[in-house]
């Protein structure tokens, strides 16, 4: 397979820029593509070149295959990496990637395919002999035998998608007087989401624990492990805050989960980075939850404790190279915390709060990263995730880097919009988290937003300053008559 000479990005925000990055360490040229709104974005300014795909909504730019393959045969690229979301776990696109002679940094279609149906997902790593919650083996086709499933293996049951992820198609069922009713609601979101409206159900664990491996697999038949992760603390199922290694992880423990990571990894004949997702309860008894055929957005954690450029390594495996390291060259150093930086009020359950950046300072610091996908002076809009940027420290051990996150989090300044910012911060230093006794009920155990101060005075003050300043500026700019700019650029927000 010949080596890779532009890769054209198939994404947006903080992941083409974290993309863009690693392929300019590689000597590797690149090709952004962006929707109006994104005109002006950070990606598209990095990229060596950039291709207008269409309007913001998703179904009409980012989701369209053809003018993404249109858009690397304009500029010559022989490679597209999908970042995450969008079209990076379409088995359709990565066949047609492989069709059209473009090199698809990501898993061959099979793959793609047999692990993003979650109940195949689920038949598979069965058959290899890893553990699964009890409940339904494959999609649910009978509500009356669903029903007695249910009531054998008790309540509270977990209904979910057999396609997609991210929360959709997603319900907790605590009684069986909501069962029927939860299926219903499940499907139909599913479908909205998906297209696909199968789901199974499961049994809804004791003080669940989101721990998940990441692999990493070339095409000469080697596989590795990149160590855990901790993806506890989330929001309508949705990560928030995360943490390599994970904290309550003994070395039996490690060395089990992670021969049943490489295990489903082996079986479903992987090619890239991809993350086996487990459910740890109480007891330390672990589950197969399911696989994420592609980078996560919680990858930087990772990097910084075992030293690896997961994408650089994505780009390596993709020209058909074998790994540039064994599981024996692999080691944790110190601990990694990441926190997501939305733009969301955490004292209105968490609802987007978008709107323009009149001030984004980021921290700066040894064993400080941040990436982010959005600049001072732009707009976080409706059209995509309201995420601003990833911040991610480094530290000796978890209690180093709690304390640099914290002094981290203080000195992250942002004004324009509500952010997740002051949810971090009470996390960090709410002694469930601090002591690792945590789960994926945080926020409704734990979280009290009436116990931290809401700093939306500052974000008046800083968006009253902005606009009496832009008043005086248009008061005093004469207006013309016309504009030579096109309609394009004119509403590029």
């Amino acid at each position: 397979m010949p080596e890779i000479k532009k890769v054209l990005i198939a994404n947006r925000g903080e992941i083409a820029v974290r993309v863009i990055h690693s392929c300019k360490e590689l000597g590797i040229k690149t090709v952004a593509v962006f929707s109006r709104p994104d005109a002006a974005s950070p990606h598209v300014m990095l990229a060596d070149e950039s291709v207008f795909i269409g309007e913001a909504a998703s179904s009409e730019s980012y989701l369209v295959m053809d003018k993404i393959i249109d858009a690397a045969k304009k500029t010559g690229a022989d490679a597209i990496h999908p970042g995450y979301g969008f079209l990076s776990e379409n088995a359709v696109f990565s066949d047609r990637c492989e069709k059209e002679d473009i090199i698809f940094i990501g898993p061959k279609p099979y793959a793609i395919k047999v692990m993003g149906d979650k109940t195949a997902a689920r038949e598979l790593v069965t058959e290899l002999g890893i553990p699964t919650p009890p409940g339904l083996k494959s999609e649910l086709k009978d509500l009356e035998e669903a029903s007695k499933i249910a009531d054998e293996v008790g309540y509270p049951i977990l209904v979910k998608a057999a396609a997609g992820g991210g929360g959709k198609g997603m319900r907790i069922v605590y009684k069986k007087e909501e069962f029927e009713s939860s299926i219903k609601a499940a499907k139909s979101e599913a479908k909205n989401a998906f297209g696909d409206d199968r789901i199974y159900i499961e049994k809804y664990l004791e003080e669940p624990r989101h721990v998940e491996f990441q692999v990493m697999a070339d095409t000469h038949g080697n596989v590795v492990h990149v160590f855990d992760r901790e993806c506890s603390v989330q929001r309508r199922h949705q990560k928030v805050i995360e943490e390599a290694p994970c904290p309550i992880m003994t070395d039996e423990l490690r060395s089990k989960m992670a021969e049943a990571a490489i295990k489903a990894t082996k079986g479903c004949n992987y090619v890239g980075a991809g993350t086996i997702e487990f459910l740890v309860d109480k007891h330390l008894d672990f589950y197969f939850l399911e696989m994420n055929t592609r980078l996560q957005v919680e990858h930087p954690v990772t990097e910084m404790i075992s030293g690896i450029d997961l994408v650089a390594t994505q780009i390596l495996v993709a020209e058909g190279k074998k790994l540039p390291f064994t599981q024996a060259d692999l080691a944790i150093n110190g601990h990694a915390i990441e926190c997501r930086i939305y733009a969301e009020d955490p004292f209105g359950n968490f609802l987007p709060s978008t709107g323009l950046l009149h001030k984004h300072r980021v921290p700066t610091g040894d064993g400080i990263r941040v990436d982010a996908g959005v600049e001072e002076g732009q707009e976080v809009t409706i059209n995509y995730d309201p995420m601003i940027s990833k911040l991610t420290v480094h530290g000796k051990d978890r209690a180093a880097a709690i304390s640099k996150m914290l002094r981290a989090l203080d000195e992250y300044e942002i004004a324009g919009c509500k952010t997740t910012i002051p949810f971090c911060e009470f996390t960090l230093t709410h002694k469930a988290f601090v002591e690792a006794k945590y789960d994926t009920h945080f926020v409704k155990d734990h979280f009290k937003p009436e116990e931290i101060e809401d700093g939306v005075g500052d974000d008046i003050i800083a968006l009253a300053a902005a606009l009496l300043k832009n008043d005086e500026q248009a008061a005093s700019t004469p207006v013309k008559e016309e504009s030579t700019q096109s309609d394009w650029w004119a509403n590029r927000r």
